[in-house]
């Protein structure tokens, strides 16, 4: 089984692996802490599976396989109690090729789609590229929390132009594991106006402590037939480079136009180590005990940045993390833009993290922080923060 002592504490050098996380700036001394991609090695079954498909050494145009599917039928029912069956799924190259191609499937240009800002940046341009209009519903911001705001949400959902919304579950950057009263409500406020649901659940699996994920589509048949769900093995086993996700669409008709979509956008086929991995991340237990273990490490590095803070930068609150490795912090007491804060924290100690504004103008005022790495990193990471902020304040 998994040896879960030490293994996310290795380092390992992905400088020179044509890593876009580590790669992309040429400065030795960088440390990323940006793009949403963990520093771990992946499941050892994932690893080994690889392995003896490269030594059959032939690789040309992969089949999925029944195996495939029922891997993933078996991993939702088992780990999110939602039981998908074969025919709903259609598999594509990652989530993000999958909202677009939602978007497209199920709009027309001029249409308005819904987000919840802050939220994923690649959403306005799956919007955006398919020629329709982003109508922001903005998280409302409280006491160190977002939640949703309903009474605008059915303002923005009762307008004609507005036919979808793209909901963020769990929610990048806000960290929220939405409750099943939050989803439900915003069910009903979209089905009420007939406005379609795609909901965003690629960090399905990496819910906390006192948290559940519970997928939009399993709350019951209206909410499985009026919308669809996108989901990867991608985040959960840091496997984004391997390009695999899945799209469960219940209603016939509604697959039928996306499974279109996703070939008038040439996403429709996977490579052989994406359909590799993806069996052996949801079928092989020591995979389920490495993402368990994951997850108690990830959660580990949570209290250790919330301590740190706590401890050193108490002006700066963290918000409460209850899904995903990507922390927000609240820097609004600056008065300064995100922008010029993580350009800041480049400039004078080379630790490279997101500004709030690339998730919308609600963003202003906040840094995101992928806290995937070993606790030594994520250490020397947190020393570089406090070094910038310390001095800001000074100023």
């Amino acid at each position: 089984m998994f040896d879960m002592p030490g293994k996310f504490d290795e380092i390992v050098d992905r400088r020179g692996s044509n890593s876009y996380k580590w790669d992309s700036n040429s400065n030795p001394d960088v440390l990323p802490m940006w793009v949403a991609d963990m520093d771990f090695k992946t499941a050892q079954p994932i690893i080994d599976a690889l392995a003896e498909r490269v030594q059959h050494g032939v690789f040309g145009y992969a089949k999925v396989p029944d195996a495939y599917y029922q891997a993933v039928i078996s991993w939702f029912e088992r780990r999110h109690n939602f039981y998908v069956e074969k025919d709903w799924m259609i598999y594509t190259t990652g989530v993000v090729p999958a909202v677009s191609a939602a978007v497209l499937a199920l709009t027309n240009p001029g249409d308005k789609v819904i987000v919840q800002e802050p939220v994923y940046n690649c959403f306005f341009s799956s919007i955006r590229n398919n020629k329709c209009e982003s109508v922001s519903n903005d998280l409302i911001y409280s006491d160190g929390i977002y939640s949703i705001d309903f009474d605008d949400l059915e303002e923005k959902a009762a307008d004609p132009m507005t036919t979808l919304m793209l909901l963020c579950n769990p929610h990048n950057p806000a960290g929220r594991a939405w409750s099943k009263e939050e989803l439900e409500r915003v069910g009903e406020i979209c089905f009420r106006n007939n406005v379609f649901v795609v909901s965003d659940e690629i960090h399905c699996d990496l819910v906390h402590p006192g948290h559940t994920h519970i997928p939009f589509a399993s709350l019951g048949l209206q909410y499985l037939k009026n919308s669809v769900t996108c989901t990867a093995p991608s985040k959960s086993f840091n496997l984004a480079g391997l390009q695999v996700a899945n799209i469960f669409a219940y209603d016939k008709e509604i697959r039928k136009r996306v499974d279109k979509a996703i070939n008038i956008n040439e996403v429709c086929d996977i490579s052989p180590f994406a359909v590799e991995a993806l069996i052996a991340a949801y079928t092989h237990p020591d995979s389920e005990l490495w993402i368990d273990n994951l997850k108690k490490y990830l959660w580990g590095n949570y209290l250790m940045v919330k301590d740190f803070f706590s401890e050193n930068l108490p002006e700066f609150p963290i918000l409460p993390l209850e899904a995903t490795y990507l922390m927000w912090i609240d820097c609004s007491v600056l008065n300064s833009s995100s922008e010029e804060l993580v350009k800041q924290m480049l400039d004078r100690e080379k630790v490279w993290l997101n500004e709030g504004t690339i998730y919308g103008k609600a963003g202003e005022g906040f840094i995101r922080l992928n806290i995937a790495c070993p606790k030594d990193v994520l250490q020397e990471g947190l020393i570089r923060i406090k070094n910038v902020l310390d001095a800001i304040v000074k100023q």
